[in-house]
């Protein structure tokens, strides 16, 4: 028996010991009239104590699975089935239900980022330390909270709040109104809002081949299929092949896409949203990286081409202020932004008043401004130091673009040498990378990069770690 109980899992050491016995003997197995080891024979097996041992065949003798034969020892129950066929079929309700499970490596990775020893090479979030803790303090202690302003809050968010989002948009070019706004918790939600709320199953949702969208599963799991397109010179034959008379969309991170870093040309922009038009194809805009351009010049959402309400355009705080404030919104038509809002008032009553009032705090006093220029100028030294180390380390096997903003480098090898079992060594070795084929199916030979999360020091000594595992 090689599995033991881990410290990671939710459950108890006992719990784990009683659900993995009970599993071994639903499927088989462990025979009917199969005699246990020891106690002491499992608490070194399992690595806990005996009284953890002692616990948990308490337990499975009263649910009838376990019985004691005096002088004998412990065996699997002559008649187990009561107990077994009573429980719920847990795993084939879930193997049957609507939501698709992540992939493997995506589980994998988020389950290890929550441990303070690992290395995270790959993540898409600020560092500790580039977050405005004391900031946000200070927040707290100047905003004023009447009692109707911490409960549940408008259907589409804070009037106060979408009224200087609105001011906020004008300096990207977007002119907007507070009925055109609905605030919501991060992009994420913008993307199961749109599924579940626009579309109907077997629509396409178009994107770049390599996407973000293809390590998350909410239009997935809504019925939606996704396709890539990245081949401007057909465009327009492709994607009125594929959506015909069904519904569609096109899924676009126009600037610092994730995970390439790209920011489309102009021309791009406008070709898509011609493009799109003719073919009543709406546009899903991501923008969560668009502040975060290292130089002055700007990119300019499709959203600034838009006057007919094609665009539906997503911008967040998660990637300049915090993810913990759960802060995004979406801009759009009314009749949508009420749909989408209907929908969320049905699944979380909006979001948190708190945040909220602090968000509002910040843009009209100018504390996001100010922070957004030195976080720019934080990111920009550590996407210089990650690319010294590349040069350094992997200048004669792979190629990448130097970043322009945001959070991320493309790395590109040239073999394909990205693969689950690079990615399983390196977990081993206490280090998480992104592979390529999590944003883009049979990818072996892209690394997703990040410099915005790990300290200057974990960069090196990951880099360091990997080059030696590609060296081998």
């Amino acid at each position: 028996m090689e599995w033991k109980p881990t410290k990671e899992s939710y459950q108890t050491y006992h719990t784990q010991i009683v659900n993995w016995f009970t599993e071994r003997i639903a499927c088989g197995d462990f025979p009917i009239g199969m005699k246990c080891p020891s106690q002491r024979a499992l608490a070194v097996q399992f690595d806990v104590n005996r009284s953890t041992i002692n616990t948990a065949m308490e337990e499975l003798k009263a649910n009838g699975l376990l019985e004691t034969a005096v002088g004998s020892g412990t065996f699997i129950a002559q008649n187990p089935w009561p107990y077994l066929l009573s429980q719920p079929k847990w795993q084939q309700q879930i193997n049957a239900s609507i939501h698709k499970p992540n992939i493997e490596t995506i589980q994998l990775i988020n389950d290890y980022e929550q441990r303070q020893d690992m290395i995270r090479l790959g993540t898409g979030e600020l560092a500790l330390e580039l977050l405005p803790t004391q900031a946000l303090e200070n927040s707290l202690k100047n905003i004023t909270l009447s009692p109707q302003a911490i409960g549940y809050s408008e259907p589409q968010g804070n009037q106060e709040l979408r009224e200087n989002l609105c001011i906020h948009l004008k300096k990207r070019g977007i002119e907007t109104t507070a009925d055109n706004i609905l605030i919501i918790s991060g992009a994420l939600q913008a993307f199961q809002l749109t599924a579940v709320g626009l579309l109907e199953p077997g629509s396409f949702v178009f994107q770049q081949k390599a996407s973000y969208l293809n390590s998350i599963h909410p239009f997935q799991s809504a019925g939606m299929h996704l396709y890539g397109v990245d081949n401007p010179s057909n465009l327009h034959d492709t994607l009125a092949k594929l959506k015909r008379n069904r519904h569609g969309l096109f899924y676009a991170i126009p600037t610092l896409e994730n995970p390439t870093g790209r920011i489309w040309t102009e021309k791009e922009k406008r070709d898509v949203y011609d493009i799109c038009s003719k073919l009543s194809i709406p546009i899903l805009e991501d923008d969560v990286y668009g502040e975060l351009l290292f130089d002055e010049a700007k990119s300019r959402p499709i959203k600034t081409l838009d006057q007919t309400g094609q665009v539906l355009y997503v911008g967040s705080v998660s990637k300049t202020i915090s993810p913990g404030l759960r802060i995004g919104w979406i801009v759009g038509p009314k009749t949508v932004i009420r749909r989408l809002a209907d929908i969320k008032m049905q699944t979380d009553y909006g979001s948190s008043a708190i945040s909220q009032a602090i968000l509002t705090h910040w843009l009209t006093t100018g504390l996001y401004e100010k922070s957004l220029v030195t976080l720019r100028q934080q990111l920009k030294i550590r996407a210089d130091f990650l690319e010294q180390l590349l040069v350094k380390y992997f200048h004669h096997i792979a190629t990448w673009t130097s970043p322009k903003g945001g959070f991320y480098i493309w790395l590109k090898f040239s073999e394909p040498v990205i693969t689950k079992a690079l990615f399983t060594t390196m977990l081993e070795q206490k280090i998480i990378i992104h592979p390529g084929y999590v944003y883009q199916p049979n990818d072996f030979h892209h690394l997703r990069l990040s410099y915005a999360y790990a300290t200057f020091e974990q960069m090196e000594i990951g880099i360091q770690k990997l080059a030696s595992m590609l060296t081998i």
